[in-house]
This record gives C-alpha cells, structure tokens and sequence, in this order.
C-alpha cells in the first residue's frame, strides 16, 4: 500500500476503534494522533518535492473587442492579460501547460517557484517571489488543449509524467498551481472518475477529481502520492464560477504523447486506422449472427487504407486494442486517438468462429490542419508580418484539398514564436485568398501586399475555414 494512503488509513483505523473502545481511549487517541501526524508528514513531504516544479505563468496577447464595447471601430484589438500554471518536465526547461492560457499570447512569462523557506525561519513568513524568465512557446495541441513552452534556463527541478491508466477511482491526488494568481497552492482530493467523456462525440477524456481547482489552475499538475504527474489540470464546471467539486485534468498518457511529439517536431499528428466502428447492440447481434451482444463492429474499412492493407474486414467484431477489452466504438477511437503516426496497434479480431490477431499501422488523419507542417521551412515561407509559416497552393496541395473555393492562395501551415494565430484570427488549415480586397497567389505576392503597411495596422483578410468563406480582421507585427 501507498505510504500516504496507508497513513491515512491507519488515522481512520484508530479514529473508529477510539469511538468503539472507550476503555482504550488514552492508547487509541496516542496512535490516531501518531498516524494523523504521519499522514501530515507525507502530505509536507509530497508537496515539497512537487512544489518547485510547479511555475506560474503570465501571458500578454491582444484580442478584438467585445461587441459590448464602446468603441465605433470594429477592427480594434485590445491588450489581454492571462495568467495560468505549468509544470516543468525537463531539466532542460521544457514546460507543459493549456493552450488555452498562452494561446494569442505576444509575450510570454513564467515565474519560478521560490526555494523552500529557511528551517530556522517562521512558517508564517510571507516568501519572496520565484524569478520572472520570458518563455517562448514550442508548440501548441488545440485539441487537447496542451502546449509546451520552454524558458531559457537550464538543471530545473522536474516532475515525471505517470501512467494515467494506473489511477484507481478514489485514489488521493493533490492539485497544484496558482489559483486566481493565488502562487504555489495546493489541494488535496481523490480520483471522481478515472475516464470521464464529456461529449458523445468527443475522442478526448479526462480524470474527474474533486480536488480543489479554481481559474489559474489551469496547466497545472494533477499528482499521485507518488509524486508522479498523473494528469495537467484543464478545467472545472460550475454554476458559481468557483470550484464544486467537479474538476477535470487531461490523463498523462494523453500528455505524453502530445508532449513528445511538440518537443521532437513543434507539432502533433493525429492517427487514424482506416476503418469504421460501431458499438454493438442486442439487436445488431441477432440479426447478423455475432458472437457477442456487446463490443465493436467493423461498420466500413477504407479502401486502400491501412486496416484495409492489414486485412481487416466490414463485419469483424474488435475485442481488445493492444491488449486492452474495447466495450464499444467509443472506447475504440479513444485509444486510437493515443497513438502517433508510424506506430501500430494489435487487433484481436473475431470472424466468426475464427479469431485473429491483426497489426494495424496507425496514419495521419486526412483532415488534420497540421500535417502542412512537415511541408515548410522558415527560409521559404516565414511570413513575419502575421507570424506563421504558410505554404501557396500548388497541384500536390491541390490533391490534399479537394473543396477548397480557389485554385490559389495561401494555406496556413504553423505558426512561429508564438501561437498560431498570434492573436490574429488565423489558424492551422485556413486559406489565404485576399488582403483588403487584392487577391494573393503566393508567398512573396502576400509578403509584398503587407510590406505596404505599418506595425500594428489592421487588414481585413478573406479566408477559407472547414469550406466556408470569411472575413478576419488581422493586425500586422
């Protein structure tokens, strides 16, 4: 058993004895006190090796103003001040955090937390603030919300990512972070949920905790009572605006994965298999003669594709997915979605009476805005003026985007220091048609036209996003 979790136990333990044992109420007393102290202990111990991994940060972006605004002029951009949390995972100074706190961010910075307090010291005493680095931003997942950031600053305290999968429903966990720019907090909980989905269609889940999470958590760590990082804390729900209990932190295999593939390529690839599923019901059992009432069924494979390639077929029933039991098509993209492009994944197949075991290559979604990424180089297609990289369309770029409106343009590939969309209103995907009404056909064309303007003008831009026209007000750097 855990030590702290065992501390904790043998606090109840003698508790619920001194309660039923009055003629040993001195002895059970001693020994509740003993063990409520020792869990106190470990609670100290935990948050001291964690706390100085934990950062708080600061960002600075601009953000067009609200329609309630005053303000005639809709193309004006006002200056916005976040704050959030992260977590150092390297002693290299790598940092993991929510994209939602840096995202539109011009200026970027992470106070260090400050060294424990002197022994001889008071505990009351107020401590002097950890020093305040500038950060730049390494690259960003809108999907899961998590980015990676990295200060300038080498041999830091860090935290290992723990293996989310291992958390046990009323496991203990402690939230760290910087609630309502309250630094260097903590908080004690368990584990609600070990996978909560929020959204039928939505592939991400998250741990559920009852830990206190406030706004300025966000990107801070979720930690066992090993100290390991068991999940980045994301976000709460509630009716108040304050914390009730119900907070959510992204799973650490999921960061993992997001993690590495931002420090290695500046981006993540989104994997797919090429196939299909659907959750098995009573009635689709018995009216196609499948083996169990329950599970995953191969709905359509894609011709060409991977599980195509592998021999998967319309009509196999998918009992586990590298080892682990898929209760239904859910599950089954969930898993999928873990994994990065050039790995496979083990299907155990039913087919009929046969079972087979089936390795998949996992490939890059179609539809990723982020697969332009390996395309670029910053030579070739920085564009400064909006901070991004972006590629013009030609015949091969053509061929990846079938429905776009134009033959031309310019995709918008990724984005340089900072986020993508640099507080401008572009993002990853998007076409470039025209600036204040002059088509562009090509990076040097788009780089020209904006040559023709200020630092902080504002242009109005026409693009294309998920096949739909629009307008974008966009101040230049």
């Amino acid at each position: 058993m855990k030590p702290l979790l065992l501390a904790l136990v043998l606090a109840l333990t003698c508790v619920t004895g001194f309660a039923q044992s009055s003629p040993s109420a001195s002895s059970a007393t001693k020994a509740s006190a003993v063990s409520l102290h020792e869990l106190s202990v470990s609670l100290e111990h935990l948050t001291n090796q964690t706390r100085l991994a934990v950062v708080q940060i600061f960002s600075t972006g601009y953000a067009p103003l609200s329609e309630e605004s005053d303000s005639t002029n809709a193309a004006l951009l006002s200056k916005q001040h976040s704050t959030g949390s992260g977590v150092i995972l390297s002693p290299e100074g790598f940092i993991i955090t929510n994209s939602h706190v840096v995202r539109g961010a011009r200026r970027i910075q992470v106070r260090l937390a400050a060294a424990a307090p002197s022994p001889t010291g008071s505990r009351m005493d107020i401590q002097p603030m950890g020093r305040l680095i500038d950060a730049k931003i390494v690259g960003m997942d809108r999907e899961t919300d998590l980015a990676v950031i990295r200060i300038d600053h080498g041999d830091l305290t860090h935290l290992n990512l723990g293996d989310s999968d291992a958390l046990n429903q009323g496991e203990l966990v402690m939230a760290f972070g910087n609630p309502l720019g309250l630094e260097g907090s903590v908080s004690l909980g368990i584990v609600s949920s070990t996978a909560r989905q929020l959204k039928p269609d939505d592939p991400m889940i998250y741990i559920q905790t009852d830990a206190p999470i406030n706004p300025g958590n966000s990107g801070g760590p979720l930690v066992n009572s090993e100290g390991d990082v068991m999940g980045i804390n994301t976000f709460i729900l509630s009716q108040s605006g304050g914390s009730e209990g119900l907070g959510f932190a992204i799973p650490s295999n999921v960061v993992k994965n997001v993690y590495s593939q931002i420090v290695k390529e500046g981006h993540v690839h989104r994997g797919q298999i090429g196939l299909y599923a659907q959750s098995i019901t009573p009635v689709m059992a018995t009216s196609l003669s499948l083996p169990q009432d329950w599970g995953v069924v191969v709905g359509d494979v894609e011709p060409g594709g991977p599980a195509d390639t592998a021999g998967v077929k319309v009509g196999d029933v998918i009992t586990s997915l590298n080892g682990k039991r898929m209760q239904d098509a859910r599950q089954l993209q969930v898993n999928v979605y873990r994994y990065p492009k050039g790995e496979k994944v083990r299907l155990d197949i039913l087919r009929g009476q046969d079972q087979l075991k089936i390795e998949v290559p996992v490939t890059e979604r179609d539809d990723d805005p982020a697969r332009f990424a390996d395309m670029v180089n910053p030579e070739d297609n920085l564009i400064p003026r909006l901070g991004i990289l972006g590629i013009g369309i030609d015949a091969k770029l053509s061929d990846m985007l079938p429905d776009i409106r134009h033959p031309f343009g310019i995709v918008v590939a990724a984005g340089t220091v900072s986020d993508f969309t640099n507080g401008t209103g572009l993002e990853p995907g998007d076409v470039i048609y025209s600036v204040n009404g002059s088509t562009v056909t090509s990076v040097p064309v788009l780089k020209t036209k904006l040559d023709e303007f200020k630092s902080g003008d504002v242009v109005v831009m026409q693009i294309e996003r998920s096949q739909r026209l629009m307008y974008v007000a966009v101040e230049l750097q």
